[in-house]
């Protein structure tokens, strides 16, 4: 039911499904999602109202306390939400509730300590019959692939990354989902230095974008430093373009900077070493 792309079509179904429920604990999981929903609009007291209605039909069950965190967590203090998310946890375990205690992991893991709950969240997701528990392995091992990008471990990123394409195959119907997972590989490769395997991903991806009509900056960025690194300078400069096209009017300016940099040609040989980096979509 959820679009995070379109929050006005998601609260539509959500709203519809809210009058089909019959009982009060359907209602308070619907009320649960239409409170994050709020919030993720920045509109906090309402996400508060109404994760009230829902602890006051349902009790402060696992999904109260979930949604609980993520909207302390949106006040940007320091650890915000950690105390909700592990009773969250506990809660969800207890009950046998995987799939929010994987979710409730995972957020554990972005505000506290990443390497436990990470471990943890996969654990349980690797272990679970559950498609709908094991679909979190994709999310998870993308996040540990990133975390050892950016911590100058492509060997680590690749692993993760090509574990994570293998769980969004087996348990996510989403074709971006999956194109996103061989971008995150392909910026492995480059990293390590085979350019070429790196093209061939990303050639994969923009071809699948241009079919499925969706418009993905950051493939064509990732496909002109492929090219780049291997000397395909008109090939480089024509996907640079393409990427700059896309750029909205907030975009990052070192960003731009490079991107403008590959499409009139200049310091191209700076991919080969993996520089000039943007990290496109989680």
């Amino acid at each position: 039911m959820w679009d995070f792309d379109d929050l006005d079509a998601s609260e539509g179904r959500f709203r519809a499904q809210l009058e089909q429920e019959t009982t009060d604990a359907g209602r308070a999981e619907v009320l649960t999602q239409l409170a994050r929903l709020e919030g993720l609009r920045d509109r906090f007291e309402l996400c508060d109202s109404l994760l009230d209605e829902a602890q006051a039909l349902g009790g402060a069950d696992a999904r109260v306390l979930l949604e609980r965190g993520r909207r302390e967590r949106s006040s940007g203090r320091p650890g915000a939400g950690l105390a909700q998310f592990e009773a969250a946890f506990e809660q969800a375990r207890t009950s046998g509730e995987d799939v929010l205690a994987v979710d409730a992991a995972h957020m554990l893991a972005i505000v506290g300590d990443s390497e436990r709950w990470t471990a943890r969240a996969v654990e349980i997701a690797a272990s679970s019959d559950d498609p709908g528990v094991r679909y979190w392995l994709g999310p998870l091992y993308n996040n540990v692939g990133w975390s050892r990008y950016e911590a100058g471990d492509p060997a680590g990123a690749l692993e993760a990354f090509e574990l994570a394409l293998a769980s969004r195959e087996r348990d996510d119907p989403r074709p971006y989902a999956r194109a996103t997972a061989r971008y995150a590989i392909g910026k492995a490769l480059r990293a390590l230095g085979r350019a070429d395997e790196a093209a061939a991903a990303l050639e994969g991806c923009v071809a699948w974008a241009a079919e499925a009509g969706v418009a993905d900056g950051y493939f064509h960025e990732e496909l002109a430093e492929d090219y780049a690194a291997l000397g395909r300078s008109s090939d480089a400069r024509e996907q640079a373009r393409r990427a700059l096209e896309l750029a909205t009017d907030d975009e990052d300016a070192a960003r731009v900077g490079r991107l403008r940099q590959l499409s009139d040609g200049i310091d191209l040989a700076d991919s080969r070493s993996g520089s000039g980096e943007s990290h496109g979509p989680p």
